[in-house]
């Protein structure tokens, strides 16, 4: 098998994907979460953060840990503008694609 005809399948894989979110996209668009103060505010903090312009040529690595942090950034924005406060925790709605991003965070 040539391996190009993999990756030829693979975008149809991710086509097949992208149709599956459209669906999930439609049928939930937020999901309501509940969490702790400290992580909470630790994402709004990420939120407010300034980062310097120009980072210049990244490895795959770096570009990664770049991606989640700014995933961590638009919770704390959702977290800042929308959560409302229950004690010691905050209910939020997040966008089901920033959910899925702290999920697969997850080590």
């Amino acid at each position: 098998m040539d391996s190009q005809e993999q990756y030829v399948r693979y975008r149809d894989d991710v086509k097949v994907l992208a149709a599956i979110g459209e669906c999930v996209q439609a049928q939930v668009g937020r999901v309501a979460v509940r969490l702790p103060r400290a992580v909470a505010e630790a994402a709004v903090a990420a939120w407010e953060r300034n980062e310097p312009d120009g980072l210049g040529e990244e490895s795959r690595e770096q570009y990664v840990l770049r991606d989640q942090a700014a995933e961590l950034a638009l919770i704390g924005l959702a977290v800042s503008e929308r959560g409302r406060w229950e004690g010691e925790s905050v209910v939020v709605g997040l966008d089901v694609a920033s959910a899925g991003a702290a999920v697969r965070a997850v080590p």
